[in-house]
């Protein structure tokens, strides 16, 4: 789960992270009065969404009076904000956080997640930080620096100071630095964070070291733990047919091509895209069903396949051990008739019950292409979605 920049300033502050003063508006006024109390010769006006690159999108802009700050955000509340993040739906802006303007001496970049690779947290850091980042790390990945984190015992004393040394920082900023790493630690581990990233965090004139800007994603995984952050969910920012499939706990990701896919198990759902690829297709979305899921599950899962206006046909490709054969066909069936289902499907199936799972296949009355294994399968569905690109 994602939150907006200024909800995870609002956690961050909460561990100690200095940010700038702030306030979220939802309408011109609301812009106005906020960039009033705050008191600064400049504030910033920032689209609220949950993607990056606003600035170079205009998405950022800074005000020099109540009045400005007011009128830049009437101009952008309501904007259709197309970034390099959002894809070219781009998100509308429906709120914005007018922020006190800083002195900037020098930017940084920091960020925490999880790597996979190694099965632990680490924390990475580059003393070029701002708008550029990817850049500098596709073209400069020497300029990052990473420290690998014990989950038993945290980000340590000596690791932070690497951190801060590399950073290039010295003195009073370079004293402050240490806590203010530790304070993002504690902030990533107590939500359940699966990434925090902080670009830029500046260097101020004044000598202060202060998140200018904020992301967090949340383990959906862990959620139940916290109620508060549960509620930071903004649905607006969301595909409406991944919230949908998230009411039925099934993992469901929109993507851009014209072959939807319904497996049961990650594993499987990432072979299947790439056969589907291999084949000349392109995956429409990642949709893994569960090993335990029901006749329900799956036509409910089955009906937010086919509410993606761009899909050509839909591969259904089900290893039968938990969830039986039998069981997935009737739910495909069932969720076909009641739909009503123009598209081709495609259906291969192995495991428990299969034989019986084809069988309700093919006495359904229903135009289903039974694949024999998955390249076949992949390759018919391609076909019929319109042939390989």
């Amino acid at each position: 789960m994602k939150i907006h920049e200024y909800q995870a300033k609002a956690i961050l502050a909460r561990y100690g992270v200095t940010t700038p003063r702030g306030e979220v508006a939802f309408s011109k006024e609301e812009a106005r009065e906020g960039a009033a109390r705050l008191k600064s010769n400049v504030v910033v006006v920032k689209a609220q969404i949950h993607a990056g690159g606003r600035g170079k999108a205009g998405g950022v802009k800074l005000a020099h009076s109540p009045d400005e700050a007011a009128d830049i955000a009437s101009h952008m509340l309501g904007v259709n904000l197309v970034t390099a993040q959002t894809g070219p739906g781009g998100r509308t802006v429906k709120r914005v956080l007018i922020e006190e303007g800083l002195d900037i001496k020098r930017e940084l970049y920091l960020s925490i997640l999880v790597d996979r690779s190694v099965g632990k947290v680490v924390f990475m850091a580059s003393a070029s930080g701002g708008m550029d980042i990817e850049e500098v790390a596709k073209t400069h990945p020497e300029a990052i620096m990473r420290e690998t984190i014990h989950p038993a015992v945290g980000l340590q004393a000596y690791q932070a100071r690497k951190l801060v040394f590399g950073l290039g920082l010295s003195g009073d900023v370079a004293t402050k630095a240490g806590p203010f790493l530790q304070a993002l630690h504690r902030a990533f581990v107590d939500t359940d964070s699966s990434m925090l990233e902080i670009n830029p965090a500046v260097v101020t004139a004044d000598g202060r070291l202060v998140a200018l800007d904020a992301k967090m994603t949340f383990d959906d995984n862990g959620l139940f733990r916290h109620k508060e952050l549960r509620e930071l969910r903004d649905l607006d920012e969301e595909d409406p047919l991944e919230v949908e499939a998230s009411k039925y706990g099934l993992n469901y990701i929109k993507l851009d091509g014209t072959v939807a896919c319904m497996v049961n198990g990650a594993g499987l759902a990432m072979a299947t895209m790439d056969i589907i690829k291999y084949a000349g297709g392109s995956p429409a979305n990642f949709l893994d069903v569960g090993g335990g899921a029901s006749s329900d599950q799956v036509k409910n899962a089955f009906r937010i396949l086919i509410g993606d206006p761009g899909v050509k046909a839909v591969f259904i490709n089900i290893f039968g051990g938990i969830l039986r054969c039998d069981v997935l066909a009737t739910g495909v069936v069932a969720a076909a008739k009641d739909l009503q289902v123009k598209v081709p499907v495609v259906v291969r199936m192995e495991g428990t019950n299969v034989e019986l799972g084809q069988q309700i296949l093919r006495e359904s009355g229903l135009n289903f292409t039974i694949a024999n294994g998955m390249k076949d399968g992949a390759q018919k569905v391609v076909q019929l979605a319109g042939g390989a690109r």
